[in-house]
């Protein structure tokens, strides 16, 4: 099959099977290998969605059937993967510590993330080109600014998507989105190259998504998160590297949800005066989940509140990555579509905040984890 400038057959259904399979493999070992569910205590961490002791190295999946895309790829374009893949391993294997349970602290993940980084500049001899922001694009030119927010901004993503995933397929749903998203705006404006890695991406992860989403048998953890969120990142960088016409705002649009939530968070913690990187349970989705509990379900009904707060999120997760395939090169427009979605993002989060609060007493009762003076 052919969807304009990318083709789709053999090798992604390939892919597809081989992330499904380690995924399969990786569940019937959780008995056997039970450091696979991470450390002990994982059920009773505050961020904790699940009932159950579940394998949280989904990534081992994400990142072998990544692996598995250099034997179907071309010269042309294993030079540009196996880069890729290379800066990434580092960053995947501190995650994978981390979700087999030897405790790697968020600062030393952090410093992971940005040696990956750094890495990849090192690699590829570049780094974000342009924000189409007047002033700062001519910033960007010089290595010292356009590096530290080439950082930042693959940094930031990494950890966002690590941030989302908290229910059932929100994280692998959204990196889906965002491959194909990238995929098309890369084939609109010609950039072959990345248009095809994005789409045999998006394949690994749909095969992870089948096992993870509605029943969460599998997450995809510290690894999968971070090697997703920083992977889509830099091949959002390396489009606008390579095709001038494409806007960062239409790039962004692309991740808005993992972006706005990790801002929101930051935001959050800040105005608490609390550790930036400690978490918690007022993520947006956690939000929706407990809501769904408490009007509709029960707390003893998480099992389908969980994947029904991902189906609820899907429409406002998918809207801007379809918005900044359709403005992909028209600056203006893509601008006000980010500030519009954030402007909804917030203010939705704000009044959601505000009907916590007026039914504080009835939210105390039935969400006994929720410290609502802390919002």
């Amino acid at each position: 099959m052919k969807f304009d400038n990318i083709s789709i057959g053999l090798n992604e259904l390939i892919l597809v099977i081989t992330s499904f399979f380690l995924c399969c493999l990786l569940i019937s070992l959780r008995r056997h290998v039970p450091r696979l569910t991470g450390a002990v205590g994982n059920m009773s961490a505050v961020q904790s969605m699940h009932i159950r002791p579940t394998p949280r190295v989904g990534g081992v999946a994400i990142f072998g059937s990544l692996g598995i895309c250099l034997m179907f790829l071309p010269v042309q374009l294993s030079s540009v993967y196996g880069k890729l893949f290379v800066a990434t391993s580092f960053l995947f294997v501190v995650g994978l510590l981390e979700d087999l349970g030897f405790g790697i602290s968020p600062r030393n993940r952090l410093l992971a993330a940005i040696a990956s980084s750094i890495a990849m500049m090192f690699l590829f001899g570049t780094w974000l080109p342009r924000a189409d922001v007047p002033g700062l694009n001519i910033l960007l030119t010089h290595w010292s600014a356009g590096g530290f927010l080439t950082v930042l901004l693959t940094v930031g993503i990494a950890n966002g998507f690590n941030m989302i995933d908290g229910v059932n397929g929100l994280a692998s749903m959204t990196a889906f989105i965002t491959a194909l998203a990238l995929s098309l705006i890369a084939s609109q404006s010609g950039y072959i190259v990345i248009a095809q890695l994005a789409v045999m991406v998006a394949a690994c992860i749909l095969g992870f998504l089948f096992m993870n989403y509605p029943f969460g048998l599998i997450f995809l953890g510290d690894a999968g998160a971070y090697t997703l969120g920083f992977v889509l990142s830099w091949f959002g960088i390396l489009i606008l590297v390579n095709v001038p016409e494409v806007t960062p705002w239409a790039i962004l649009l692309t991740m808005f949800w993992p972006v706005a939530d990790m801002l929101l968070a930051i935001y959050r913690r800040a105005r608490r005066s609390s550790d930036t990187m400690a978490p918690d349970r007022l993520h947006v989705h956690q939000l929706i989940m407990r809501a769904i509990e408490i009007c509709f379900l029960g707390r003893k009904n998480r099992s389908i509140a969980n994947p029904l707060s991902t189906f609820v999120l899907f429409p406002f997760v998918a809207a801007p990555p379809i918005v900044g395939v359709i403005f992909w090169n028209q600056t203006i427009l893509a601008f006000l579509s980010v500030i519009i979605f954030g402007f909804l993002f917030f203010s939705s989060y704000a009044a959601a905040i505000m009907v916590i609060k007026h039914n504080r007493s009835r939210v105390v009762n039935d969400w006994q984890n929720l410290k609502v003076s802390d919002v």
